[in-house]
């Protein structure tokens, strides 16, 4: 039992961390990958173009995804981030400066590689935390709910974040916002956010049958709960495998039973880090079925897609292309 749950905090702990650089669609089983947009170009263009945050009036009490009341007594001057998403958005939020300290996997945008690193994503380091006497830390369930306990009785503010949708994951940017004297900016960037899902939107007469594998060996795939169950549904999809609660592990004969017409894979190298399109390698070599048959096998990047930051609606955008071109294809 014990040696399940550590393979699963770590197939979570790479699900939220994110493991590529690249977006890749696949549009055959032997074809040479090509770039799809990740919205690396526009990181904070659409919605950070000026500074217009509101004057915030402090204290501030909230209450985080966790259940904890937490008051802010002050502007945070000093912010550690405990994860990729966490980075992502505090940085949207034009608070470059104010961050001190981020994790050793905080790769976007690429300023977070100058940061202090104060450890690994379920490794964090609390002593180093410590060290940089912040005034404000933005956690992830992911962290561990012992050691955000443990944060708050070393009297450090922690806020901790567990989002289960694009919905939940702007909410989040609203709080944030909110506390750091960045409203304006959060709700700029959930408008922007809400702009995309709407133009990611497709209603197809048929819905094509979908499954996301983010994992292999074993075979991890997305469930029902889950925000990239949630993307397929938007751009108009049938996920296969929405039976399942969560991430879940599938054999390779439910996956042939089920025969999805695409399959979504998160770019990475697996377990074994034996290169960046193994997965993919393993889909169109073991699987005898229709989305291999058609070339409906897309490889989509991993720090968009697992993430749950404003950057989700990149890759909502990314499968609703790919869906569009598969119906018209029928």
């Amino acid at each position: 039992m014990r040696s399940k749950f550590l393979i699963f905090l770590l197939i979570f702990s790479v699900i939220l961390v994110g493991c590529s650089k690249n977006a890749v669609n696949n549009q055959s089983p032997k074809a040479t990958p090509t770039i799809l947009g990740d919205g690396s170009s526009s990181t904070h263009n659409a919605h950070n173009a000026h500074n217009t945050s509101h004057n915030t009036s402090y204290p501030i009490t909230v209450v985080d995804d966790f259940g904890f009341r937490v008051t802010i007594d002050r502007k945070p001057e000093r912010i550690v981030s405990l994860s990729p998403s966490n980075t992502e958005n505090l940085f949207a939020l034009s608070l470059r400066d104010e961050i001190v300290g981020v994790t050793d996997y905080c790769n976007f945008p690429p300023e977070a590689l100058n940061k202090t690193k104060i450890g690994g994503f379920t490794t964090i380091n609390i002593e180093k935390i410590l060290q940089l006497n912040p005034d404000l830390v933005v956690a992830s369930y992911g962290n561990g709910q012992q050691n955000v306990e443990t944060m708050k009785n070393l009297g450090l503010k922690v806020i901790a974040f567990n989002p289960k949708s694009i919905k939940d994951i702007e909410r989040n940017i609203l709080l944030l916002g909110k506390i750091t004297g960045k409203e304006r900016e959060a709700m700029e960037i959930v408008e922007f956010m809400e702009k995309k899902v709407n133009e990611s939107r497709n209603d197809f007469k048929i819905k094509p049958r979908v499954m996301h594998i983010l994992w292999h060996d074993p075979i991890w795939v997305s469930g029902s709960n889950t925000f990239i169950d949630e993307i397929i549904k938007i751009a108009g999809g049938e996920n296969v495998f929405s039976d399942l609660d969560g991430w879940k592990i599938v054999s390779k004969e439910d996956i042939i039973s089920r025969n999805p017409d695409v399959i979504l894979i998160s770019s990475g190298s697996g377990m074994g880090g034996k290169g960046e399109n193994y997965i993919y390698e393993w889909v169109v070599r073991e699987l005898d079925i229709d989305a291999v048959k058609k070339g409906h096998v897309y490889v989509i990047d991993a720090d968009i897609i697992s993430r749950p930051s404003y950057r989700i609606v990149f890759a909502l955008d990314n499968v609703s292309t790919i869906l569009r071109d598969v119906a018209a294809s029928r």
